[in-house]
């Protein structure tokens, strides 16, 4: 028998399979989480396709909608983008109390949940699906079907929603700039929030530009920490869930715990339907708090 058809006939264990699920497509074999052997990035190529594809999406079905929008009876899709719209503007309005930034500020919130949704809800798909699509590919084109990797939820993925993370800093960095002017922003990152005079304004400014810093980094972390790390648990409880149906569908007897898979599933998708749209709200109110943050002096 050859080795090939011994892999081939290997059954994955618990650890292997959650591992093989959690593993990203990358455009370089990695040797460990941080791999710096060589000069070359990694790519998580499944995470920034996924991205892109549901970003193109999303935008598209927004652009057909205000295309076709039709001042009579609606239709259901284009009620729901109203609803939407008059959400995120509603909130954006005792938010953000300048009338010019919400013209850019209140479409990026929008964008911000809509995006989120979409590669959240990725997470309600079966979630055998596209790994086992992704590996008939590879075995259609004679490669090891064990190496074919392939993560369908970019929202669990760090390194996209830190990506989320500080874009919305660089609005933030723009808006104080932009509302406060160069100088003045500065001034504030040195005299705030302890504000003082004469000598002791100059002994507190390296205090105060340190807890600035701080609160910049603190905002941005937890702010893409929170989506990743919601969606990555929720990510592995599917994965649980699947590893008890295969126990009971493979051993004698186990009738019972592949109803419970079915039962369970059932409803952790319906809770995680819950999960997925609160936390694109959640991430599109932080990012108008934090925008309008920057519009409001200390």
């Amino acid at each position: 028998m050859s080795a090939e058809h011994q892999v081939a006939e290997h059954a994955p264990n618990a650890g292997e399979y959650i591992t093989h699920h959690l593993t990203h497509l990358t455009n370089r074999v990695q040797t460990g989480i941080a791999d710096f052997s060589t000069s070359q990035p990694v790519f998580k190529l499944d995470s920034l396709f996924w991205s892109i594809l549901l970003g193109v999406i999303g935008c598209f079905v927004l652009w057909r909608v205000a295309r076709n929008v039709t001042s009579g009876r609606p239709g259901r899709l284009q009620a729901a983008i109203e609803f939407l719209v008059e959400m995120v503007d509603t909130q954006a309005k005792g938010i953000i109390h300048n009338a010019e930034s919400r013209k850019a500020v209140a479409p990026l919130a929008l964008t911000a949940f809509v995006w989120i949704f979409l590669m959240n809800a990725m997470d309600l798909l079966p979630l055998d699906l596209i790994p086992r699509i992704w590996s008939g590919i590879y075995e259609a084109k004679g490669m090891n079907p064990h190496e074919a990797f392939m993560r369908s939820v970019p929202t669990a993925d760090l390194s996209i929603t830190l990506g989320l993370s500080i874009t919305v800093l660089g609005a933030c960095l723009y808006y104080n700039i932009k509302i406060k002017g160069l100088v003045g922003w500065v001034k504030e990152l040195f005299t705030a929030p302890f504000h003082a005079h004469g000598p002791m304004a100059l002994a507190l400014a390296p205090m105060n530009f340190l807890l600035n810093l701080i609160e910049f980094a603190a905002k941005t972390i937890s702010h893409g920490m929170r989506l990743f790390g919601n969606m990555f648990a929720g990510e592995l409880v599917f994965m649980l869930i699947a590893l008890m149906g295969a126990v009971g569908f493979s051993s004698a007897g186990g009738i019972a715990l592949w109803v419970g898979n079915v039962i369970a599933g059932s409803a952790w998708a319906i809770f995680h339907i819950l999960i997925i749209t609160l936390q694109a709200f959640i991430f599109m109110m932080l990012t108008l708090v934090y925008v309008g943050q920057a519009h409001d002096s200390h």
